[in-house]
């Protein structure tokens, strides 16, 4: 009778473990209608979108068709399999259904490969589990008081030297991609970007609707640091930037579907022609601990959200992520997508440039210098769901400051990659020759990152004059390459009249333009034989 007991027990068991929901993604062999999207490809991708491959030289490939329906239709009339998220990036599905169900996918022809979540099924992934932590509250921002003034977090970066020659975000996309934006639909700090349509479109991935009003209000606060705006007490780093609000993460819970809605997003971000995009988000552990991450699998190309940033970045955009608040945790490095060799990895310091405490470390498990680089985050200006100036602490924040920061420089250097710009960023930084595990390469400079990619590497169209449009009371400053005897700047009305010729013996060059009336004027630069043109508006 003892045996049969055991034996009952044995099969009990077996029968739960292999009835319990799963979590596995599943990857196609194909796309069979390939040739169909690359002759037609605004069915996959926006005009603005093929814009910004075109510019940067990047072809359309595999990764940007869409999943081939008749293989998501077969998948999704299985009984006991549901679709929690799709990526075409990677050319997979999202599944929960019991491990049997899973596996049975295998038999399907087109069905390439089946990655579990769980790291004590799937053998093609090796980890080492990690020690048990009690785990915190990745969202949670400590506030010190109710008062704010942006000025330092965009002083410290020489962000207000951009945002004084009138390079403030104009024209500029960016998409913020968090667990809810409460209020920001109410709220007069962002009254400014909605009266100006400067919020473009939202979506909520988990509920699959457009209200991401809601749910949590730690998007909130860091859309605040990039675009609110409270005349005479706060101004975002990147004030006239357009947005997108993409919900993806589930503040209830920490499961790894919400990478997947991730990519989801950062696709969707992609195929509308967006310029950067930010998070503040990082993945480490979950609330099944076979689920959890390990540090080995912090090398830039394991986790799912990292090899999907990957990707983001080879389509042009510029990502920046919050490298994490597990500084003074034993986790204590950065989690992912922080550790995407791609990504900008943004750590947090005090308002004296001194490290917080709570910032994660690098380096990478393969030993790859992160964070990138860093910006305030301890006593960052914020502001809440109450619209109320006050002070918060996280890398939550150093990231969208120094985003917001990064797109201005981007809108001021258009002609440049989205390599390039992150490059320059990096080298800017003040330790960038000898980077450390907490700083990375340091507090980037803007302004030196706009001198040095004014006067090296440029094409005619990269010929920097600031301000544009001119004001009248600020001189006009003219950045050239490569200084030739005999460079001239000549000002002409649009009937061709000359205004004034000057003699440019120094660069950067300015000259007082304060007698020109408002309108619209042509600006000559000449150089040896060559004539390089463009407009100049005087408010």
């Amino acid at each position: 009778m003892k045996t049969i007991i055991i034996a009952i027990l044995i099969f009990v068991c077996q029968f739960k473990l292999h009835a319990q929901t799963e979590d596995a993604w599943i990857y196609f062999t194909d796309k069979p209608n390939a040739a169909t999207y690359y002759a037609n490809p605004l069915l996959m991708l926006s005009q603005r979108s093929l814009d910004r491959r075109q510019h940067q030289n990047i072809d359309l490939d595999i990764k940007d068709v869409p999943l081939h329906q008749p293989y998501i239709t077969q998948i999704q009339n299985i009984e006991g399999i549901t679709i929690v998220s799709r990526s075409k990036w990677l050319n997979c599905l999202h599944v929960r259904g019991t491990q049997t169900d899973i596996e049975a996918l295998n038999a399907l022809p087109f069905v390439a490969s089946i990655d579990f979540a769980s790291n004590a099924i799937n053998t093609t992934r090796v980890s080492t589990p990690q020690k048990t932590t009690q785990k915190g509250d990745k969202l949670e921002v400590l506030t010190d008081f109710n008062y704010g003034n942006a000025s330092n977090q965009i002083q410290m970066l020489h962000g207000d030297f951009l945002h004084e020659n009138n390079f403030t975000g104009t024209g500029m996309q960016i998409a913020v991609i968090d667990a809810g934006f409460t209020n920001v639909n109410t709220m007069g700090s962002f009254a400014r970007i909605r009266n100006n349509n400067q919020i473009l479109g939202t979506y909520n991935f988990i509920e699959r609707q457009t209200n991401v009003y809601f749910r949590h209000y730690h998007g909130t606060m860091v859309l605040s640091t990039i675009a609110g705006y409270v005349e005479n007490q706060f101004v975002g780093t990147a004030p006239d930037a357009s947005f997108y609000l993409f919900l993806t993460e589930d503040g209830t819970q920490e499961h790894p579907y919400e990478e997947s809605l991730w990519v989801e997003a950062a696709e969707r971000a992609d195929s509308l022609g967006v310029d950067v995009l930010t998070t503040s988000l990082g993945y480490t552990e979950f609330d099944r601990a076979d689920y959890s991450h390990t540090y080995e699998d912090l090398d830039g190309q394991t986790t799912f959200i990292t090899r999907g940033s990957e990707i983001a970045f080879s389509r042009g955009m510029l990502l920046i992520n919050s490298a994490g608040n597990e500084g003074s945790s034993f986790w204590h490095y950065i989690g992912a997508p922080a550790d995407a060799p791609s990504v900008l990895s943004i750590g947090a310091v005090d308002a004296v440039g001194d490290m917080a405490y709570f910032s994660s470390w690098g380096p990478t498990f393969d030993n790859r210098v992160k964070p990138d680089v860093c910006a305030q985050g301890e006593s960052a200006a914020i502001i809440n769901t109450n619209n109320i100036i006050q002070n918060g602490n996280g890398t939550s924040f150093s990231g969208p400051i120094l985003a917001g920061v990064a797109t201005c420089f981007w809108q001021a250097f258009p002609n440049k990659t989205n390599a390039e710009i992150a490059q320059a960023i990096r080298e800017s930084a003040h330790l960038y020759a000898t980077p450390d595990d907490q700083y990375g390469y340091g507090i980037p400079n803007f302004e030196t990152a706009f001198s040095t990619m004014s006067l090296s590497n440029l094409t005619p169209e990269d010929f920097v004059v600031y301000p544009n449009p001119l004001n009248g009371q600020q001189p006009l400053t003219l950045q050239i390459p490569q200084l030739q005897p005999e460079t001239s700047l000549k000002i002409s009305n649009v009937n061709g009249q000359v205004m004034g010729v000057y003699e440019v013996n120094h660069t950067p060059y300015s000259v007082d333009l304060h007698n020109l009336s408002q309108g619209v004027y042509w600006i000559s630069i000449q150089s040896n034989e060559n004539v390089y043109t463009q407009k100049l508006i005087v408010n």
